[in-house]
Order: C-alpha cells, then sequence, then structure tokens
C-alpha cells in the first residue's frame, strides 16, 4: 500500500522539483530584465509616502496630487497601442532602452518639478517610458524564459512584487529626508538597469511580421481577451483607490506609511508568486478569480467603515488587499497572455491599455469623493467597482473556459 501511495506521489514531486529547477535556471537575459523590471515597477508605489508631503510643500490639494498618477497611467494606457509597434520595428532591446532612458529623464525632471502642474506633466513622460518598458519586458521574459509561459509569468509577477514593495520603502526613506529625493533616487536605479541591459540582454532582432498600430484593438476583439481586459479595468480601479487614496487618511509621516505600503507591496509579493499557483491548480483560475476579488470587494467595504474611524484597522485591511491584489495581478496576466490567439505582445498591449484606464481614473475619482464626501465613499466606490468586475468574470466565464487548468 505504501509502495503504491510513493508511487503515485513519486511524478507530482518530481513535475514540482522540475518546476522549480526551471524556475530559478533562467537565461542572464530574463533575469537582466526582471532586475530591471523590479525598478520600474517600484515607480508605481514611490509617490505613496510623499503625497502629504508634495501636496504641503507644492501648496496642492490631494485631487491634484493624485493626478500625479492618473497622468501617468493614462499615458501608460495610451502608449501602450503603439509599444508593438515600435518593438516590431527596431527590437525589444532597444526598445527597452528608449523607455528605460525616458524614465531616467523624466524621474530627474520630475525632482526639479517646482509646481505640482510641473510635477503631474513630467510623471506623464515617466509614464511613456514605462510603457514602452514594462510591456516589452513582459514579451522579453515570457519569449526567452525556460519552463514555458507560466513560469515567465510567474518572474514577471515576482518582479512586479518586489518593485512594488521596495517603491514605497525607498520613497519613505528618501523622502523622509527631502520630497525630491526619491525621484532622483530613482533616476539613479534605472540609469543602472540601462547599463546592466545594455551588457547583459543580447540583441533581440526585430520580429519579421511587423505589427500595426491597430492591432492590439483588433485583439480585444477576442472574447476572452475582451472579458479579461474589461474585469481588469475594474479591478485595477479598486487596486488604486487603495493604493493612491489610502495615504491621505492614515495621518503619518512618510515612514509610517512607507512601513505600511512595504508590508502590503510584501503581501503583493509572496502571495503573486506562491500562493496564486498553488490555489489555481487546485480551484481552477476562474473560481479563484472571482472569489479573491469578492475577497477584495469586502476588503474595500472593511476600509470604507474604518475610515475615519480607525488607523489600525486600515492598515490592517490595506496589507490584507496586497495579498488579495497579490493573487489577481497573477491569473489576470496569465489570463491576458494566454486566452487569446494573438501574439503575446499584441495581446498584452491591448489587455494593458483597457486595464491602465482604470488606473488612471481611480486616484482622481477617490481624491474628488474624499473632498467632498468624506473619506468612507472613495473606497465604497471602488468596492462597487469590483462588484463589476466579477459580474464581468462571471459573466464571459465561458470565453475564459478553454484557458481553465485541469483541477489536482
Amino acid at each position: 500500500m505504501n509502495g503504491q501511495l510513493a508511487e503515485h506521489l513519486q511524478p507530482a514531486e518530481d513535475t514540482l522539483e522540475a518546476e522549480k529547477a526551471s524556475f530559478l535556471k533562467q537565461p542572464k537575459a530574463v533575469w537582466a530584465t526582471a532586475i530591471a523590471a523590479v525598478f520600474a515597477f517600484m515607480g508605481i508605489g514611490l509617490v505613496d509616502p510623499i503625497l502629504p508631503a508634495i501636496a504641503k510643500n507644492l501648496d496642492a490639494t490631494p485631487s491634484q496630487v493624485s493626478l500625479l498618477f492618473t497622468s501617468y497611467f493614462l499615458v501608460t494606457a495610451v502608449a501602450m497601442l503603439v509599444t508593438g509597434f515600435v518593438s516590431s520595428r527596431i527590437g525589444g532591446k532597444k526598445t527597452l532602452m528608449i523607455g528605460l532612458a525616458l524614465i531616467v529623464v523624466f524621474a530627474s525632471l520630475s525632482g526639479l518639478s517646482g509646481s505640482v502642474g510641473e510635477l503631474v506633466g513630467f510623471r506623464a513622460g515617466w509614464g511613456l517610458g514605462n510603457a514602452l518598458f514594462v510591456a516589452t519586458a513582459l514579451a522579453v521574459i515570457v519569449g526567452v524564459a525556460s519552463g514555458g509561459a507560466g513560469t515567465a509569468i510567474i518572474l514577471y509577477e515576482a518582479a512586479l512584487g518586489l518593485g512594488i514593495s521596495l517603491g514605497p520603502l525607498l520613497g519613505a526613506l528618501l523622502g523622509g529626508w527631502q520630497w525630491r529625493a526619491p525621484f532622483f533616487g530613482t533616476a539613479v536605479l534605472m540609469a543602472v538597469a540601462f547599463i546592466a541591459l545594455m551588457v547583459l540582454l543580447p540583441k533581440t532582432p526585430a520580429p519579421a511580421k511587423k505589427a500595426r498600430l491597430r492591432d492590439p484593438l483588433l485583439a480585444l476583439g477576442h472574447k476572452g481577451l475582451r472579458t479579461t481586459a474589461a474585469s481588469a479595468l475594474f479591478y485595477n480601479y479598486g487596486f488604486f483607490t487603495i493604493l493612491a487614496f489610502t495615504p491621505f487618511i492614515l495621518g503619518m509621516d512618510a515612514y509610517g506609511i512607507g512601513a505600511v505600503f512595504f508590508g502590503w507591496g510584501v503581501a503583493v509579493a509572496v502571495f503573486s508568486v506562491f500562493v496564486a499557483p498553488m490555489l489555481q491548480r487546485r480551484f481552477g483560475t476562474n473560481n479563484v478569480l472571482v472569489g479573491t476579488l469578492a475577497a477584495l470587494m469586502l476588503d474595500l467595504v472593511g476600509l470604507g467603515l474604518a475610515a475615519g474611524h480607525s488607523v489600525p484597522a486600515v492598515v490592517v485591511l490595506v496589507i490584507v488587499a496586497g495579498a488579495l491584489l497579490g493573487i489577481n495581478n497573477t491569473l489576470y496576466t496569465e489570463l491576458a497572455m494566454e486566452v487569446s490567439d494573438s501574439p503575446r505582445p499584441v495581446a498584452s498591449a491591448g489587455y494593458n491599455f483597457v486595464r491602465w484606464m482604470g488606473g488612471a481614473l481611480a486616484p482622481f475619482a477617490a481624491a474628488q469623493l474624499g473632498e467632498h464626501f468624506g473619506p468612507q465613499l472613495p473606497f465604497f466606490a471602488g468596492a462597487l467597482a469590483l462588484v463589476l468586475a466579477i459580474a464581468v468574470a462571471l459573466g464571459g466565464r465561458k470565453f475564459l473556459a478553454a484557458h481553465e487548468p485541469h483541477l489536482v
């Protein structure tokens, strides 16, 4: 009996060992791109700890400061439509280098801003560089990683989680000294990433087939990809309500806010890399997606009830949200890469164009709701967005069914 059990378990153990080996044994180009991606993703949460300080030093309202996120993600979203057009003509490496160079320039200019309007404009330029880098980095990692697309996506999400967790920490450590310092710190890190990729990443030739500007929009004609993108749009509204609005209600200095969002980012990283694949294998992509969206909706309701009444409860709920966001990030990315028959860079561009619109809208809308109706309403609006994300995912469930993994 024990021998039969051992024989039954051995293939599964061998599979896990093989997956672990393939995850760790990657070409140097993958690691170089992943490390650069960590630095790039740090820019998302970098400004979180210093939002109140920026508002104070530049004599701006929370909704004006929230435009730092809106301009960044709006330009990122629109620029996603041209990333494939550019990379298919000059190759992935050159596209990555241009993206990094733009981030270095506009991060430096952000640190020199004399008004909130200038800062918002420079963050828009930063968003252009981010779009060129992020979309191409995912395609490069998926294209050259060993272990298949699933392993590559986990690597990408690991870079995302690590970058999101380190961004607030860097913002707090430098921002507690001077609010301009995090921008210059980011410029230095991205310059290091630029040099690393220039040295370590082999030349990537342009694809034989050049992408057209309309290809990402045509890719959204696939019902599975369109369902994924539409659901992710509402999901990202809730995501960035938490990220962009919570710093204004914590009543903490840069170090306190940075510590809270460092914990949040660690939860994003751990659950995206380790927990999401486990749940996905056990329960299936769609079931886990809907379940975690529902849990995040309840978390946002809890944040709304706690806002203005209990800072400790807000802190706990923000970190719990990080765990749920980590799971969903991995699931949405894998669906976007695998659910349609479009080339992955094209599918990624179309998907990101739609979903980043949620990230562009949420910060400004949340700040406006908070200024006019109190700190509770932004989170309740975020919860409503999650209800819509669930409705879209359930409504398009049959279009995602082809991607559903076998349950174990």
